[in-house]
């Protein structure tokens, strides 16, 4: 059985995981560094358990104990209890959802090993808002996507933000980094995808007369909110496409795109 540790005191260094945060630069750079990511909420802190990430220790109101007590005997880490004002002090938010863990990170897979059993993909380029890696992660697990890769600069879909807006599905999806950019784009294209650029630009091709469908493996390539995919990513594409848009819209937002494209090319 694991421990029930009641704690009163907002600076116990066994809270240590979930102090501050808000700080958006601090959590960049420490979570990874330290192997760890929170995940929010009963449902996905179940998903993240059951994806096979290990449990280092839990943060609970009194009321979700009951609630999460078969969570917490099967992971065997300590479950700190505490109030919901001593919660708000340590962690530097209202913790409305009651229960908080801290998951240890598992190694990323290498990308080809992630392309070699893959037919749909999904390439992110500098994608850095937490809120559009989550929607995205959650339409590509939401409509059959098989994986993701992403560049360099593409913010981490482990961050709290990012887990919350997917529900969890940043666990069900896999995913890797390509280490150069965009010249990591050509082993894509070697392991037999074809690159298609979405980009809002009048003369590229919609995207059902691209046929991404029929295609036996494609390879959708996304760009950052507002700036888009960068020329050097685009000149790496097979070909450019685009959503077709109505009553003088332009674009759509990134993680709104990234749903419409996905089910163009999952569609059967």
């Amino acid at each position: 059985m694991a421990e029930i540790i009641p704690v009163d005191d907002p600076d116990d260094p066994r809270l240590t995981d979930f102090t501050g945060l808000t700080d958006v630069e601090l959590r960049r750079r420490r979570e990874p560094a330290e192997g760890l990511f929170i995940a929010e909420g009963e449902k996905v802190i179940r998903r993240a358990a059951e994806a096979g990430y290990p449990m280092r220790s839990m943060l609970l109101s009194e009321k979700w104990v009951p609630v999460m007590r078969d969570v917490i005997d099967q992971a065997r880490a300590p479950a700190y209890v505490v109030s919901p004002e001593l919660a708000e002090r340590v962690t530097g938010y209202h913790v409305h959802r009651g229960a908080l863990a801290s998951m240890g990170r598992t190694p990323l897979p290498a990308p080809e090993a992630l392309l070699a059993s893959a037919r749909r993909v999904v390439i992110m380029e500098a994608v850095n808002d937490h809120t559009n890696i989550g929607a995205i992660f959650r339409s590509a697990a939401a409509l059959g996507m098989d994986g993701v890769l992403l560049s360099p600069s593409c913010a981490d879909p482990l961050y709290r933000r990012s887990v919350k807006v997917s529900m969890g599905a940043v666990f069900s999806v896999p995913y890797a980094r390509l280490a150069a950019w965009p010249h990591g784009l050509a082993s894509v294209r070697e392991a037999g995808f074809r690159l298609l650029a979405l980009t809002p630009e009048a003369g590229a091709v919609p995207l059902d007369d691209a046929g991404a469908h029929r295609l036996p493996r494609v390879a959708l390539l996304l760009g950052a909110e507002g700036d888009g995919l960068s020329e050097r990513a685009m000149r790496v594409a097979d070909e450019r496409v685009r959503i077709p848009m109505a009553h003088g819209v332009d674009s759509l937002n990134v993680g709104a795109a990234a749903a419409v494209a996905f089910y163009a090319v999952t569609r059967t």
